[in-house]
């Protein structure tokens, strides 16, 4: 896991690298192996097809859900609405501010 590249910028998006780190960082706590993540990450893409490549940190993303729901580290529903509450942060975020998410109600 190395996002290191000379010729263009890796991350497109913040949250691009924000999924990077994450999954970087339950790798190292031991949550999962570097094994179950490729081939994890792998079977996304697999699934995914025909694929140029721009949705790169999508298929990512997908794996890092569905690893963490494999080993216990969320819950289906938690994830949901999580999703939800980002789709409407995005909603109503005027153009050209940041997405700010809400804390999470407990």
């Amino acid at each position: 896991m190395n996002p290191h590249d000379e010729a263009d910028p890796v991350f497109a998006e913040p949250w691009q690298a924000q999924a990077f780190a994450l999954a970087v960082q339950l790798r190292q706590a031991g949550y999962f192996t570097a094994t179950e993540w490729a081939e994890t990450l792998g079977a996304v893409l697999r699934e995914a097809g025909d694929d140029d490549g721009s949705r790169y940190y999508e298929h990512w993303l997908t794996a890092l859900e569905r690893l963490s729901l494999a080993k216990g580290l969320t819950e289906r529903a938690a994830l949901d609405r999580r999703t939800d509450a980002w789709g409407d942060a995005y909603r109503h975020t005027p153009h050209g501010k940041p997405v700010e998410l809400r804390q999470a109600e407990t």
